[in-house]
């Protein structure tokens, strides 16, 4: 019991250490710098362009819920109120690791069978990391034409990912596969969570008579993260950073592997290295690149406010508790 608090504080230190350093090696005051002189018509640009990936993603949800009966389904105004709330919490929990228990855990309760809102918020989340593989398998590309070899070191990361995604895949639509991951569900030690395994494997295996859906869903995963992209541009632009579009479909997906590590609080730590370093490499300075990284923080931030503000002033709850 002692080692999970312990891992936790591990993980908070090695955060604040990582960041610091990189931190002092960007030299404070020329970050600040950067910060106060950031054009605010580009920000209010990549703000807006924020609003329409939110929306698009809570879309991608919506559609994945289609495996249960309409006539139990939750009213829409329910599941986008958990959608939303849930994204805020997220942003104080472990990397979106934390935001998807409390998505799956508001859905559940609105007399959706566990294994069923489990499976939404893992099929989105997969569909999510595979339209992420994908631009990052472009990036990765891109970034050899720029002449930067080094970005190799990604590879691994990404056949990792491919490798995962490959398997989960392999269970929606693999009869085989789908009995090899129940058999293992049935021999966990506790029986509540056998019993919840082996209803998600059932619910996710389920997805498998929708392909419509989830290419919809695909596509506008890789939507959102062409949105995320054009957004880094944006604030790029802010701190009249000079580099092309074409750079920054090179780095942000790789960027944006980084961020999704369950190491840190909402990716910070990870992201202020993984910009330093790949924006470094296109000869960006380090205080710039670090800049570009609390704003794109901050904007995910941004992002998620919505949520905050239908929690605490009750918005929706009235339909969430019909719904119950």
């Amino acid at each position: 019991m002692l080692l999970r608090p312990l891992g936790r504080l591990f993980r908070i230190v090695l955060v604040v250490v990582v960041t610091a350093y990189v931190l002092w090696r960007a030299r404070p005051a020329a970050v600040l710098d950067a910060l106060v002189h950031a054009d605010l018509k580009w920000i209010a640009l990549a703000v807006a362009l924020v609003i329409v990936d939110r929306t698009l993603m809570a879309y991608r949800w919506i559609v994945l819920l289609c495996p249960i009966d309409p006539a139990t389904r939750p009213p829409l105004t329910a599941v986008i109120r958990i959608f939303f709330v849930s994204s805020f919490a997220g942003t104080f929990l472990p990397a979106s690791i934390g935001g998807d228990v409390v998505r799956a855990f508001g859905l559940s309760q609105l007399r959706v069978a566990p294994g069923q809102a489990v499976a939404s918020v893992l099929m989105d989340r997969l569909l999510g990391v595979v339209s992420i593989l994908i631009m990052g398998i472009v990036g990765l590309m891109l970034a050899q034409t720029q002449d930067l070899a080094s970005i190799r070191t990604i590879e691994v990361p990404l056949a990792v990912t491919a490798v995962v995604s490959a398997f989960s895949a392999a269970v929606v639509f693999s009869e085989s596969a789908a009995r090899v991951a129940e058999a293992i569900a049935l021999r966990l030690p506790l029986s509540p969570v056998r019993r919840l395994a082996s209803d998600l494997t059932r619910a996710t295996r389920a997805y498998g008579h929708h392909h419509a859906e989830l290419a919809n869903v695909l596509l506008g995963s890789i939507g959102v993260q062409v949105l995320r992209i054009i957004q880094a541009y944006c604030l790029g632009r802010a701190l009249s950073i000079d580099l092309s579009l074409l750079a920054y479909f090179a780095f942000i997906p790789l960027i944006l592997l980084v961020m999704l590590l369950p190491v840190s609080i909402n990716g910070i730590g990870p992201s202020q290295v993984a910009f330093v370093w790949f924006f470094g490499r296109a000869g960006v300075s380090e205080a710039h690149a670090f800049a570009l990284s609390i704003l794109f923080v901050a904007l995910g931030i941004v992002g998620n406010l919505p949520g905050g503000l239908l929690y605490a002033f009750g918005l929706g709850t009235n339909r969430s508790r019909d719904a119950r």
